[in-house]
């Protein structure tokens, strides 16, 4: 997915921006970036790899060369970026949170215009590059971000570092949060995930909305884009994306873990000797799992955290699976015997999912009954690259539905809807192909009513195959 952030001063800005992007690594693993702007109006820039090191670690060595009171930066899963262009709509540099579904279509457009394509990684247009160029296609900034909101088909959330200051843009339908801090001495800052805030003395100041667009100094901010009426916001962003203490429209990701976990297990009745979280964002399903069923809470699995990065996100099935292997370490005294309630963010592949249930078992488990803090899976997600997936067959979902139709999209709405017969038979499947003593996910309603939004405020797509009903 990704996330991002700025910051602009009075003085100096490359501590806060530093550890400000740092703060969003649990967003991506692939490339990040930073940028700053001298008191000569030139920027200073960064690139590195992170696939095989941290943020911190890459960039430590750069950091004496930011130079300038304003920044941003960006923990990416896809593009090199921060990218610096001159344009007819001016000098800037732009960091996106983006997935651009008509990419080719959009590279027609623009080189057809004389405009060409420079970054270009194994071959790929790079996305954020080519938003910019759409932007820089207006008659003014604003004019060019809403020629891009209306071209892409996708969603892409961006800061723009000028000479005025930086500019937040929030996607068109809010698929992805932009948030303002405010310094308690000096400046504002600018990110996805709030928790980059608190140890850098910024305070929660103001949520953007669906297309806003704002234009942040050292001294305050001001609109440029009122924000549309309609929201989509991600709803996987509480379930699995958010770092605990984050909030998104004034929700805190952990309250809404916990609220999740209490649902489904005021409605169940299995019988078990403990509840255990699936770390990371399992935990917080699971505590609040063992509040209302009563069970005590137990670390019967420990995420040895010193190296190990989130499991999905490598692009090769083989890297994957070791790693969804390697980092979780199960304490075998305290399963050897015990029946067992795991709470874990969602079923994607399945991949994890089997590796954990099978060395529960021979640490000598004698029950596991997993419960999901989300409904199934059933829809590949088109709007922000949440998984490393190419197709909706890589879901455990699809495949199951193939097995049993015969055809991998037919009757689609019947398995995402709890209580049908084809429902039921496709959770019993899943159960009995990952070997587990019994399978329960969140509900649809349940999932809403733990975040707190209506439903036509919240992207349930690759739930429900609803988003809105919208066309972009």
């Amino acid at each position: 997915m990704g996330g991002f952030f700025g910051t602009i001063k009075n003085r100096a800005c490359s501590i806060d921006l530093f550890y400000g992007i740092d703060y969003n690594s649990h967003m991506g693993t692939h490339r990040a970036g930073m940028v700053t702007m001298n008191e000569e109006n030139n920027f200073i820039r960064a690139i590195h790899n992170i696939e095989n090191s941290y943020f911190r670690n890459k960039f430590e060595d750069d950091l004496p060369s930011f130079k300038g009171n304003s920044g941003i930066g960006v923990i990416s899963d896809s593009d090199p970026q921060p990218m610096v262009m001159k344009t007819r709509v001016g000098k800037y540099a732009i960091v996106t949170v983006a997935k651009i579904n008509n990419i080719p279509e959009l590279e027609d457009e623009v080189l057809s215009k004389g405009a060409h394509i420079a970054e270009l990684s194994l071959g790929k247009t790079c996305a954020t590059e080519l938003i910019g160029l759409l932007i820089s296609q207006g008659k003014n900034l604003v004019d060019g971000i809403e020629n891009a909101f209306k071209k892409v088909k996708g969603s892409f959330s961006a800061l723009m570092l000028t000479s005025e200051g930086i500019v937040a843009i929030r996607d068109y339908y809010g698929r992805t949060p932009v948030i303002i801090g405010k310094h308690h001495v000096d400046g504002y800052a600018v990110t996805s995930e709030t928790n980059a805030f608190s140890n850098l003395n910024y305070e929660i100041e103001y949520f953007l909305g669906p297309g806003e667009i704002v234009l942040i100094t050292a001294d305050g901010y001001k609109q440029l884009r009122k924000p549309n009426d309609k929201m989509q916001i991600c709803s996987f962003l509480w379930i699995y994306y958010g770092f605990p203490i984050s909030e998104y429209e004034g929700i805190n990701v952990d309250n809404v873990r916990r609220r999740l976990g209490k649902l489904i297990a005021s409605r169940d009745t299995v019988r078990a000797d403990f509840v255990s979280g699936i770390p990371d964002s399992g935990v917080g399903m699971a505590l609040g799992y063992a509040e209302e069923s009563k069970l005590p809470y137990r670390r019967a699995i420990t995420k040895y955290t010193p190296t190990w990065p989130r499991s999905f996100t490598p692009p090769n099935q083989e890297v994957r699976e070791l790693v969804a292997k390697m980092k979780l370490i199960a304490n075998r005294r305290m399963l050897n015997g015990s029946s067992v309630v795991f709470c874990d963010d969602s079923i994607v592949r399945g991949t994890q999912l089997q590796n954990n249930v099978e060395f529960l078992f021979t640490y000598g488990a004698k029950e596991v009954h997993m419960r999901i803090s989300c409904p199934p899976l059933i829809f590949a997600c088109p709007y922000i690259n949440f998984s490393a997936s190419k197709s909706a067959l890589e879901l455990i979902t699809r495949r199951t539905i193939e097995k049993l139709e015969g055809s991998n999209d037919k009757n689609l709405n019947l398995y995402a809807t709890y209580g049908t017969q084809e429902y039921h038979q496709m959770i019993n499947h899943i159960k009995e192909q990952l070997h587990i003593t019994s399978l329960n996910f969140v509900k649809m309603d349940e999932l809403v009513e733990a975040i707190g939004l209506p439903k036509e405020k919240l992207c349930t797509f690759c739930f429900d195959g609803c988003s809105g009903c919208t066309e972009n």
